[in-house]
């Protein structure tokens, strides 16, 4: 499993580098100049040298070093000095924001914690849901609770992000006046009040993302389920006089789980990307209302830094799936 594991990551090095030229050469095709945004009232020659301060006179092929230098090898040391309080970049150069003439990163990691509060406890909550729902949906399949699951699932299938949050809003804020329509990011908990205001703010917001991680989790877990129960593993099981619940949950539950981790692994980088539509619904201070700025802003280090985090974590992500296959099926074997 180790030499397993170690050669995916040096494989997916390569594949990263690809990432990172298609999004680079997709962001340097797209229409749109950052200085269209300054006023007209500057001179020529000003936005001229403005957009010599920005790299943007250099040749393609410069621009794209430089970014990969900066976010390779600089980046990872400014986060190794946050965390040990070591001084390895003092000096160097960063990926810096054309809107914010800030680094990038620390934007980034500034706007990290109120996506990971929304995204990932969707997410836990979403898991810790859809699979009970998922299991017993198999095991009671036709039942009223399986039909009842299933009509559920198939409304968060159907319904995007950017409908059922404004309906939320309307039905919880407008006319019961029982939850916040807008996420507060300047809320500080201190106390158990400003920790309810903080809970009742969050309801909405993880109930969308949620919502569409429970419908797809559950289908997949209820699939699964229903293709090994019938299995003669399980007959032989129970011929043997093992307890339904053993049977069920030990064997039935375990085989089940393969191929809905890969769905919950991947998962992970698409719950991030549907987020950006429920922070900007929410107007949630995260990443994906940021990613939204600078793409509005034509800020192209910004965007294409975050967009490459998400393509890091669909590859990192993917290599869990896999090493995670081997952990719940010991016939598999990498080595």
């Amino acid at each position: 499993m180790l030499t397993y594991s170690i050669r995916r990551l040096l494989l997916s090095i390569p594949t990263l580098l690809f990432i990172s030229f298609v999004i680079f050469g997709l962001l340097q095709l797209a229409p749109g100049d950052p200085m269209a945004q300054v006023p007209l009232t500057v001179p020529p020659e000003v936005k001229e040298k403005m957009r010599q301060a920005l790299g943007l006179g250099e040749a393609w092929y410069i621009q794209y070093w430089k970014w990969l230098v900066q976010f390779f090898w600089i980046e990872p040391q400014v986060l190794i000095d946050h965390w040990f309080g070591t001084s390895f970049s003092e000096g160097k150069q960063r990926v810096i924001s054309w809107q914010t003439r800030s680094p990038v990163m620390d934007i980034v990691v500034q706007r990290l914690p109120q996506t990971l509060w929304v995204v990932g406890l969707a997410y836990v909550v979403g898991i810790l849901i859809a699979l009970p729902i998922g299991i017993y949906s198999a095991y009671r399949h036709y039942s009223i609770f399986d039909q009842t699951g299933t009509f559920v699932t198939m409304i968060g299938f159907s319904i995007p992000p950017f409908f059922t949050g404004p309906l939320l809003i309307v039905i919880f804020s407008v006319y019961l006046g029982w939850l916040p329509s807008i996420y507060d990011t300047t809320h500080v908990v201190n106390d158990w009040a400003s920790f309810k205001i903080q809970f009742q703010q969050m309801i909405m917001p993880v109930m969308v993302l949620a919502l569409q991680t429970t419908a797809q989790i559950s289908r997949y877990m209820r699939g699964a389920m229903l293709d090994n129960l019938n299995q003669d593993y399980v007959r032989t099981a129970r011929a043997k006089g093992l307890k339904e619940s053993v049977v069920v949950i030990v064997h039935v539950v375990r085989n089940s789980m393969i191929p809905v981790v890969t769905v919950i692994a991947l998962g992970v980088p698409a719950i991030f990307g549907g987020a950006i539509i429920t922070e900007n619904v929410f107007k949630v201070n995260g990443i994906g209302q940021l990613l939204l700025t600078w793409l509005y802003a034509n800020d192209l280090p910004g965007v294409m830094t975050l967009t490459f985090i998400f393509a890091i974590l669909i590859v990192l992500f993917n290599l869990i799936a896999d090493v995670l296959y081997g952990v719940l099926d010991p016939r598999i074997r990498y080595d």
